[in-house]
């Protein structure tokens, strides 16, 4: 399977669960990984038989921009949902991050994979 990518797009968003999360915007990051058929989109270099990485990443700035999540696991979720339904996408590896979450720790998130290979 072929995998196209997006990594480290970052996106401000409420999250959390602690009533200062819910006052501030804090900013969140995706490493998405979607299992994709390129060969078509090679074959015949046009942009309607690829997995738009554009599109995908403009869709989830909309959405996670305007969300208010409690939990990161809740987003992840969603995220999934939306790659699987709306973008065709069959297997996909997500990765959703909150950089500098945790005093000592470059960032905390969990990683989630979803869908057949």
């Amino acid at each position: 399977m072929d995998i196209v990518f997006i990594k480290d797009l970052r996106i401000n968003t409420i999250i959390g669960i602690f009533d200062w999360e819910r006052e501030v915007k804090q900013t969140i990051s995706l490493d998405i990984e979607m299992g994709h058929d390129i060969r078509r989109a090679a074959e015949t270099d046009d942009i309607q038989y690829a997995l738009d990485y554009k599109k995908v990443s403009k869709r989830l700035i909309a959405f996670i921009g305007d969300s208010e999540f409690l939990l990161v696991e809740t987003m992840a979720e969603q995220i999934a949902k939306i790659l699987m339904t709306e973008f065709d996408v069959k297997w996909l590896r997500l990765s959703v991050s909150k950089p500098g979450a945790v005093r000592g720790a470059e960032s905390v998130g969990i990683r989630i994979e979803r869908g057949e290979r």
